[in-house]
């Protein structure tokens, strides 16, 4: 609960510092979203030096609960990654 406080606290923080979460995040990919072409649900990683990356500035700035695999999760959701395999439905070009 007191990571989810001051995660909310962080963000307000990022809106004056970055214009946004949104803005801030699209940084780290340079507004472009990673396509992988994986062709297995194995090859797919739990984490990645991006996600360690981002998980490290996070920490910098107030944020908690934000380790490497669950920022790389968040990445995926939001679509800054894209990480189907490429016979997926999902995959660009499909």
């Amino acid at each position: 609960v007191r990571a989810f406080r001051e995660n909310a606290r962080a963000v307000l923080r990022l809106r004056e510092q970055a214009g946004g979460l949104d803005a801030y995040l699209w940084g780290f990919v340079d507004g472009t979203p990673i396509i992988n072409e994986f062709t297995a649900l194995a090859e797919i990683p739990a984490k990645t030096p991006l996600a360690e990356e981002l998980s490290t500035d996070l920490h910098k700035r107030g944020f908690g609960f934000v380790g490497p695999v669950i920022v790389y999760a968040y990445m995926q959701s939001v679509g800054l990654v894209n990480d189907h395999v490429v016979d997926c439905f999902r995959y660009p070009g499909h």
